[in-house]
């Protein structure tokens, strides 16, 4: 078992090594913890490896100048330098936050950045200021649009996070496909296939292997096929692109530059870097706060007192599992993987650093 300080420690650590100032180094990391602290593991610490090629690649740079290259009262476009995603995405929600105070409502468009690991870490942010939290991001492109052959999207999260007065906050965070690109990692280093409705073949066959992306195959939008809606998770994820992307200036579509390695850069560009969008809005704009967190418990209990399916014995409210899980994991620690802990010793010994359980 590893502790919430001990992951946060070791991950600090080595984005100091590739460069990072400290302070930066440590908000970075709390995002990569904080996703195993909730469960959400396909976006925590496994993810160093990724960046850490990237970082040999010349791909990422560890000392940006972020700053906002087009604003209005309410709204901003903020360029990320190149740089981690979580430096511009915070910088980003801070932003909307602020604006949201000033005239009610703030929008901040991201360009020029790379993947920002969980999207309900920005939009938390917001919710824990009596503000509805939203967060978007467009990711490497390996989607394909129903009834296409070829990645065009990426999995292109949303998220969205809204306050309460007793009931626990209301967090929706989801990918725009049935599973997300680190579920096929962490399937392939455990052995295991990922059964059907998940991805395809280059030709468009379904396929169950974990491993199918790295030969050219593809992941699905959420539905998994027509019949079964995948035309609707095709729209979500399209909307998540333009917001981020047509809108901020980054690259969109299959232009998106890739977070793996089996995936080319394309020489073509239209745009800088991935893209995301933040969005704050303040719930004293529309009604007093009181009123509305209350009403946001009488939604949740509503919700609660539906009546259980067979098999089940309660609903769940968005945000519960992750909740709970997190819970858990600050009082019993943090389970990796094996094949992560490897992957983190090997990190340690690049970079002169000790890793090990609590």
């Amino acid at each position: 078992m590893y502790s919430y300080s001990n992951l946060l420690g070791f991950t600090t650590a080595v984005l100091e090594r590739m460069g990072f100032r400290p302070e930066e180094a440590r908000r970075c990391a709390d995002v990569f913890v904080a996703a195993e602290l909730r469960g959400i593991s396909t976006h925590g610490v496994i993810r160093l490896g990724d960046y850490f090629k990237l970082w040999q690649a010349g791909r990422l740079n560890p000392s940006p100048d972020i700053r906002t290259v087009h604003e209005t009262p309410g709204t901003a476009v903020v360029d990320g330098d190149g740089t981690i995603g979580m430096l511009p995405s915070l910088y980003a929600m801070e932003l909307a936050m602020e604006k949201a105070r000033q005239v009610g409502t703030g929008w901040v468009s991201v360009r020029n950045s790379c993947n920002f690991g969980i999207a309900g870490y920005y939009a938390m942010l917001a919710a824990r200021q009596d503000m509805i939290g939203i967060a978007l991001t467009n990711a490497s492109p390996l989607v394909a649009p129903t009834f296409s052959a070829q990645a065009m999207l990426g999995t292109n999260p949303i998220a969205v996070a809204i306050p309460t007065e007793q009931q626990p906050m209301f967090v929706a965070d989801f990918a725009t496909t049935p599973i997300n690109r680190g579920k096929f990692t962490l399937a392939a280093k455990k052995g295991e296939k990922l059964g059907f409705g998940y991805a395809q073949t280059r030709e468009g066959i379904p396929s169950d292997d974990p491993t199918i992306l790295e030969r050219g195959g593809t992941m699905l939008p959420l539905g998994g096929d027509r019949d079964h809606g995948s035309h609707k998770g095709y729209c979500l994820g399209a909307l998540v692109d333009i917001f981020s992307a047509v809108l901020s200036g980054a690259n969109y579509g299959p232009f998106v530059p890739p977070m793996v390695s089996f995936l080319p850069v394309l020489q073509e560009s239209v745009g800088s870097g991935l893209g995301h969008f933040f969005g704050a809005m303040r719930v004293d704009a529309f009604m007093p706060a009181e009123t509305f967190r209350k009403r946001m418990d009488h939604w949740i209990e509503t919700m609660r007192g539906a009546t259980p399916a067979a098999g089940h014995d309660r609903v769940l409210i968005p945000g519960d599992v992750e909740r709970a899980c997190e819970e858990r994991s600050m009082i019993e620690g943090i389970t990796l993987l094996p094949q992560v802990v490897r992957d983190m010793e090997a990190l340690a010994v690049h970079f002169s650093l000790d890793f090990h359980e609590d």
